[in-house]
C-alpha cells in the first residue's frame, strides 16, 4: 500500500464530507501525531472552541479556517530547516526534562519530544521523528537497539544511573516497610 500525505489524505476528506474530514482530522491528531485540540488551536491560529465545534460536527470548517488547520498541521509534519533531537519516552521521563532547546557547543537544538507508552509506540515515534526531520533520537536502552535498526540518523541511550539508584532505594524501603 503506498503511503499518502497526511495533509493530503485530510484535503481529500474535506471534498468528500464534513463527516469524512472530521474523522481523518481526529486520526490525525489521535494516532497520527498524538497531539491536542490545544495543541492544534496554538499551531494554527483557532480557538480551541472553534476546532472541538468543528471535531463534534457542530460546526462546517469555512476556506480560511480549513487552510489554517493544514497550516498548523503542517508545523507537526514538517519542522523546516531547524534541527531538532526527537525525545522518545514516556510521559513521566518527558515531564523531567526541563530544557526543551540544548545548547552543545554553541549551536542551539531543540528537543521534540515524542510520549510512547509501548515499544512498539517508540518504534513508530522514532520513524516518525526521522520522518519529520529529526538528526537524532534519543531512547530507552529497551528499543535503542531496533530503533537504530530501522532508522538512519544517530540513536543515542538514555542511561539514567542517578534515577536508577534512587529507583533501587525507594523499592527497598518499600520493601522494608
Amino acid at each position: 500500500m503506498a503511503h499518502v500525505d497526511p495533509i493530503d489524505r485530510l484535503m481529500r476528506a474535506a471534498l468528500i464530507s464534513d463527516e469524512e474530514f472530521v474523522a481523518t482530522l481526529n486520526d490525525l491528531l489521535k494516532n497520527d501525531l498524538r497531539i491536542s485540540v490545544r495543541e492544534l488551536s496554538d499551531a494554527s491560529g483557532i480557538a480551541q472552541s472553534s476546532l472541538y465545534k468543528i471535531l463534534y460536527g457542530k460546526r462546517s470548517p469555512n476556506l480560511s479556517t480549513l487552510r489554517a488547520i493544514v497550516k498548523g498541521l503542517r508545523q507537526f509534519y514538517h519542522i523546516g530547516n531547524e534541527n531538532f533531537i526527537g525525545l522518545i519516552a514516556a510521559r513521566p521521563v518527558l515531564e523531567s526534562v526541563e530544557e526543551r532547546v540544548a545548547d552543545i557547543d554553541g549551536h542551539h537544538i531543540r528537543v521534540r519530544e515524542y510520549p510512547v507508552h509501548t515499544m512498539e509506540d517508540a518504534i513508530v515515534a522514532a520513524v516518525r521523528a526521522e520522518r519529520e526531520g529529526a538528526i537524532a533520537i534519543v531512547c530507552a536502552p529497551i528499543v535503542s537497539s531496533i530503533i537504530e535498526q530501522l532508522v538512519h540518523v544517530p540513536v543515542a541511550t538514555i542511561i539514567p544511573r542517578e534515577s536508577v539508584q534512587r529507583a533501587i532505594e525507594l523499592a527497598a524501603r518499600k520493601a522494608w516497610i
